[in-house]
């Protein structure tokens, strides 16, 4: 992790606080909430694309992400 990407110290208490299923849940809406995301930059990048092929390059490059 880069340095300006450590959790601050109210950060991670919070994250301590929380369930697992809490944590699991925020997860997921990071999740859906990055899909949203690259979706939009598709869109600008590409306005003539329908949004079926929007939708199926979101669904390839999440595939194929590594972390």
């Amino acid at each position: 992790m880069l340095q300006d990407e450590q959790p601050g110290s109210e950060q991670m208490a919070v994250l301590r606080a929380m369930s697992g299923q809490e944590r699991l849940r925020a997860a997921e809406s990071l999740y859906w909430s990055a899909r949203k995301m690259k979706a939009a930059g598709l869109r600008a990048q590409h306005s003539e694309w329908p949004e079926a092929r929007v939708e199926a390059e979101v669904r390839r490059i999440f595939a194929n992400a590594r972390s």
